[in-house]
């Protein structure tokens, strides 16, 4: 669980095209952008913890390098940081809930997609099918 049950992450990330992952760097490294997100803690399993991320920017693996870097690495996501994998090699990040503005009607788009149902993670967490 991140120190903070709420927060705001601000980082600069560039892309390390070999590994093919976001990586958290400085704001004078080549290629730079800055990366901002707010989470909210929701609730706790014995094992795992829920958060609610909303993005201010969209960069590449922004939500697993952020997190990361504060040390709540997602389920099953070996390559940043995970001991392990899922079974299906899948991690645990799910959007459930996306807006977006239509770029040329400017009208507000909404789209949700229920939680997995059946997975013991999300079960366990109270939110799973």
């Amino acid at each position: 669980m991140p120190e903070k049950t709420h927060d705001t992450l601000r980082h600069f990330l560039s892309r390390d095209g070999q590994k093919k992952k976001a990586v958290v760097c400085q704001q004078t490294d080549p290629g730079a952008e800055a990366a901002v997100l707010h989470y909210r803690w929701v609730r706790s399993s014995e094992r795992y913890h829920l958060l609610e991320i909303t993005l201010e920017t969209g960069r590449f693996h922004q939500i697993r390098a952020q997190l990361a870097e504060i040390g709540c690495i997602v389920k099953g996501d070996v390559k940043y940081g995970a001991r392990r994998s899922n079974r299906d090699r899948s991690i645990h990040l799910h959007a459930w809930k996306l807006s977006l503005e239509h770029p040329f009607s400017g009208e507000l788009l909404s789209f949700t997609a229920p939680i997995p149902e059946g997975d013991p993670v999300w079960n366990a967490l109270g939110v799973g099918g």
